[in-house]
């Protein structure tokens, strides 16, 4: 039987409210991050990430405060990512509710942290965030080499995003939270390559994200290597519901729950 395939909702969270953009910049407000995490829980989403996208910045108690709120509220596991620096802040988040933790830029600074939390809490805790760029070539043409980026997309890094993704399996994480940054916010759909070229190199769960637009661009991202599909804007707006997402996951041989 197969695994069913995960519709994540995701709430970027900048000083306590939801808030989205594209390609991380000019963010716009989006709502409560509580009382969207209520009516996605209500709909049928099987999991919510919360992201801190200025958390390299101070806002840290605000988050805290968050995650305890929404986690009162839902019943589907919670995870949450932004300015997670050591095993301290994830055992924080964790008595706070949040039942695994991104990481990201810390990672990146120190891959040590990624065995440190793992050997702590176990890998099914520990989600590695990556943010992904094409590397560009000399006229400034995106190519189909991937290199990660930091501090919430806005900092690229010379890194490799596949070989990263493979080394921090690895090193301990038990899941790829896969954002396109290049794909982020357009609604033109996943950056099926990225998918593909990090589901050959990693053996544990990958979620796609970022591009997500309509309901016919959920499959091919599962049909590329996926084992779950993440949506931000097109759910907080009201642009698609997590039912359509599945019914059209469904109908094209998709296992959902």
């Amino acid at each position: 039987m197969s695994v069913a395939t995960r519709v994540i909702a995701c709430l970027d969270v900048d000083a306590g409210r939801v808030v989205k953009g594209v390609n991380f910049q000019n963010l716009r407000d989006a709502g409560d991050p509580v009382e969207l995490a209520k009516t996605y829980d209500g709909q049928g989403v099987d999991e919510l990430t919360f992201l801190d996208v200025t958390a390299s910045s101070g806002d840290r108690e605000t988050t805290f405060d968050v995650v305890r709120r929404t986690a009162e509220q839902v019943f589907i596991p919670l995870t949450v990512g932004g300015g997670v620096r050591a095993v301290a802040d994830v055992d924080r988040l964790l008595r706070a509710g949040a039942d695994k933790v991104g990481v990201n830029t810390a990672a990146i600074a120190r891959p040590e942290v990624i065995g440190e939390i793992a050997d702590r809490f176990g890998s099914q805790v520990l989600v590695l965030s990556a943010d992904v760029r094409r590397r560009r070539n000399d006229a400034g043409a995106p190519t189909d080499d991937f290199v990660m980026t930091t501090h919430g997309g806005r900092t690229p890094v010379d890194l490799d995003a596949v070989e990263w993704c493979a080394r921090a399996q690895e090193l301990g994480a038990g899941e790829i939270l896969l954002n396109s940054m290049d794909a982020d916010g357009t609604k033109d759909g996943f950056d099926l390559p990225l998918i593909r070229a990090v589901r050959a190199a990693v053996t544990i769960p990958v979620i796609a994200s970022g591009g997500a637009g309509r309901v016919e661009h959920f499959a091919p991202a599962v049909h590329a290597g996926a084992d779950a599909v993440l949506a931000a804007s097109v759910f907080h707006f009201g642009e698609l519901t997590v039912a359509q997402v599945k019914d059209a996951m469904r109908a094209d041989g998709i296992a959902v729950r």
